[in-house]
């Protein structure tokens, strides 16, 4: 036995060497974890005792890839050196070309270079239900392991780019029926088929197979090139498009050809900046459910297993779909039966759409239907475990909604409002339950959005936060903790995004050039085309908020006003900046600039009354600068757990390119000297709105970033409040 800390290896009596990666939880490869299994192969490549090699990894699980803080080294020291030699070192010339053939014996999951390492052994036993797949693209790189050239030999160009564009897994069945996995077994059987394996390809009685010499899965050359080409007309950012190149090259030069070029655009996309935004991403993604003196105290999870849901409308039916969608019983409550009926209508029509996208069968829709009652009666709510008021911002509605639930429900029950401006200390005033409020803030749709603000007050209990993080995993929702403020952590911060379009616009700034320089920055829309989406009603109805919370630095404009009284609702009747006609895209309706003059005339805020000269890039910093500068004050007043619970705030509540890592990691790649500056000069010109905060000005001042990125994430490991086995692979790896 050979025991090398994180790699074991055992010489069995039949000649195999069993070699065992042991790095809890997932088995991660960290550097020294590969040149163990250097080591250990070569050893018993030498050793005359040996005949063949079985790899696998412990606890049930074969291994989760690359250790991520390998990643996080090499961005934090910006040198590519850091980097290990195992496309070529370990994979190629030890288990693939090593002169003894190697089996991989997978249970649970073969993720990242996990897949990779299994792809170089002569043949691969799984058992069932494992998860295989190459998600590294969602971390801005491609494969480094061989994984774009291994993985097309053996179960085709087309299925292998499939499974590379969309970094989804497939089960070991899948992964069986498309040749990717030779055999499935039991767990008990794994070892002792794995073994015999082994050893019948050292007797001839199994192919012994070098996945990097297949060609029969590819096909006819042209046919894979079609593929690819097809492949590029659907995917054209630049690393999808590097994939692919990497991919032809070795169809047309041979799998070694694309290893090397593998290699050489793998360095070349681990120090791009989008690779260090979307791990930033990934791994504050994963700290947000870490909570300091909330999960860390050894509070366990209660169960919910019903759940109500007061109100019946776009929300609350949403959420209703959300809830019955992850297999939670629940209670939809109305006023009448003309609402209720309606909203159990919606709810059928959200799943109806799951179905069409090919997310649910017709069996698994009536099934998750069944999950679902409805009433009219508060007696219904009396054995839920918890409450969700999703009614209109009508905060005598709310009070009274709370006041009628905590008379019929159980004393553990917890109360819930998915308020999104209204002070949660005074929704739940009239009770004497203040201990079990919090809110909960899903964004729209609420079945398909995946952030949730966790809004806790002063009395929420800690008990209550840790079984309502809980329950936003099993929703597969994203949450933050926040604290209880107008707008929370996302609307407040984006709150100036509402309103420095409008500013700049009555500086004379063209509305439409403002849509498309957003548009280009990564903004799925642009955010004249976005009110008109969303309404003028809930565009003044926000404003008018944080006008109040905020008085001395919000901006007001007559615009969206006087929209309205020339006769103009956006999408709702079709006129808006943009003319909406179904079944086409918006068009700019550039008759509304008159009505923006007029605004213009009204704000009077226009030097001597002549449209400002400004660069693309000044406008992407006027829209932007504000709401770092926003995101900042609710960084000092610890609304946020973490800076970088902004960060993915922003990206998944406000669809913030996630490419830049979110609006501070973003906004860190600039510098504070800079946005400060820029601020300053423009709250000169331009008034309070751009004016800087007392917390960017003391970065600013000692040239500091808002965040110590590395210092302000805290350790992923998975804990016993979210996560999974499944989930942690991606914890740790890549």
């Amino acid at each position: 036995m050979a025991n090398k800390g994180s790699i074991n290896m055992e010489i069995g009596n039949d000649g195999v060497a069993v070699i065992t990666m042991i790095n809890p939880p997932v088995n991660a490869l960290t550097l020294s974890a590969i040149e163990e299994l250097k080591r250990c192969y070569q050893e018993a490549i030498d050793c005359d005792n040996v005949k063949a090699i079985v790899l696998s990894g412990a606890d049930g699980r074969f291994c989760g890839g690359l250790d991520i803080s390998v990643m996080e080294n090499v961005h934090k020291h910006g040198d590519i050196s850091l980097l290990p030699d195992a496309s070529i070192g370990l994979v190629v010339n030890k288990i693939e070309n090593g002169n003894k053939p190697s089996v991989a014996a997978i249970e649970g999951f073969a993720l990242g270079g996990g897949l990779e390492l299994a792809m170089g052994c002569s043949a691969r036993i799984a058992t069932p239900k494992c998860d295989l797949g190459l998600p590294e693209l969602k971390l801005g790189v491609i494969p480094g392991c061989g994984g774009t050239q291994r993985l097309p030999r053996l179960v085709g160009t087309s299925k292998a780019v499939d499974m590379l564009m969309s970094s989804k897994t497939i089960t070991s069945d899948e992964g069986k029926e498309l040749g990717l996995i030779d055999a499935i077994v039991s767990s008990e059987e794994l070892l002792v088929v794995a073994r015999c394996w082994a050893l019948d390809i050292v007797e001839g009685r199994q192919p012994n197979c070098n996945s990097l010499e297949r060609t029969d899965k590819l096909g006819p050359k042209d046919e894979s090139l079609e593929i690819l080409k097809s492949a590029r007309q659907r995917y054209t950012v630049p690393r999808y498009r590097a994939c692919l190149d990497v991919i032809e090259e070795g169809i047309v030069a041979g799998g070694y050809a694309g290893v090397l070029k593998e290699d050489k655009v793998f360095k070349e996309l681990v120090l791009s900046n989008t690779a260090k935004g979307l791990l930033h991403v990934f791994l504050s993604e994963r700290a947000t459910t870490r909570v300091p003196s909330v999960t860390d105290i050894g509070l366990k999870p209660r169960r919910i297993e019903k759940v109500a849901v007061v109100g019946g409308g776009l929300m609350g039916s949403g959420i209703a779909t959300a809830l019955i969608i992850s297999n939670i019983n629940v209670v939809l409550k109305e006023i009448n039966h003309e609402y209720l009926s309606k909203a159990l209508k919606s709810v059928e029509a959200n799943l109806q759409g799951f179905v069409t996208g090919g997310k649910l069968n017709q069996d698994k829709m009536k099934r998750t239907l069944s999950l679902l009652k409805g009433t009219l009666d508060y007696e219904d709510l009396k054995d839920v475990d918890m409450v969700i008021e999703a009614v209109n911002e009508n905060v005598s509605l709310k009070q009274s909604i709370f006041e009628d639930i905590e008379k019929v429900c159980t004393s553990e029950c917890i109360f819930a409002s998915n308020t999104s401006t209204i002070s949660l200390d005074v929704i739940g005033k009239r009770t004497s339950s203040q201990d079990r409020i919090l809110g909960i803030h899903l964004f729209s749709p609420a079945h398909l959005m995946p952030l949730v603000e966790i809004v806790r007050t002063e009395n929420t209990s800690r008990q209550v936060i840790v079984d309502v993080i809980k329950f936003t995993k099993i929703l597969k929702k994203v949450p933050i903790v926040v604290k209880n403020c107008t707008g929370f952590a996302v609307n407040r911060s984006f709150f100036p995004y509402m309103q420095g379009p409008d500013l700049l616009a009555n500086l004379g700034v063209d509305i439409f050039r403002i849509d498309r320089i957003i548009t280009e920055f990564g903004m799925r829309l642009g955010p004249f085309q976005l009110q008109d989406l969303a309404g003028y009603g809930i565009f003044l109805a926000g404003v008018k908020e944080f006008v109040a919370a905020y008085p001395d630095r919000a901006f007001q404009s007559p615009l969206v006003q006087l929209m309205i009284e020339n006769g103009r609702e956006g999408k709702k009747n079709g006129k808006g900046y943009y003319t909406h006609n179904k079944g086409s895209k918006p068009e700019a309706d550039h008759s509304v600039l008159q009505i923006v003059e007029e605004s213009m005339r009204l704000t009077n805020i226009a030097p001597a009354g002549k449209p400002i000269s400004v660069t693309d890039e000044e406008i992407l910093e006027m829209i932007f600068f504000p709401v770092v500068n926003e995101a900042c004050r609710v960084i000092e007043e610890g609304i946020v757990v973490r800076a970088s619970d902004i960060d993915i705030a922003s990206v998944h509540g406000f669809k913030f390119p996630s490419e830049t890592g979110g609006v501070i990691f973003w906004a860190d790649t600039i510098g504070s000297e800079y946005i400060y500056s820029k601020l300053k000069g423009w709250y000169e010109a331009y008034g309070d709105f751009f004016k800087p905060s007392t917390f960017l000005e003391q970065k600013a001042a000692k040239g500091l970033p808002l965040v110590r990125i590395l210092e302000d994430r805290v350790d992923p490991t998975p804990d016993t409040i979210t996560e999974s086995n499944a989930e942690a692979a991606g914890m740790r790896s890549c």
